[in-house]
């Protein structure tokens, strides 16, 4: 990897750890570091942030999942 897709990489980092950061941060690296790995031996990088920007994105937002009863919060009717 070159320096300025090690930069833009770190961009990405800062910004999914700010917009997840409710987050442990050892799961947002965690999602940033398998989306990156996925394009390993790719001869063409220009977009590979961007990809591992969408992929990180999504792996985290199916991580967190809201069941119907948790979504919105019960208030008991009044008599």
């Amino acid at each position: 990897m070159d320096v300025t897709e090690r930069q833009h990489i770190d961009a990405v980092r800062a910004h999914l750890i700010r917009r997840y950061q409710f987050l442990d941060t050892d799961r947002v690296d965690h999602a940033i570091d398998a989306a990156h790995h996925r394009f390993d031996g790719c001869q063409i990088r220009d977009f590979v942030p961007l990809l591992v920007q969408r992929a990180a994105t999504r792996a985290l937002d199916d991580s967190l999942t809201i069941t119907p009863s948790t979504a919105y919060p019960t208030v008991p009717e009044a008599p």
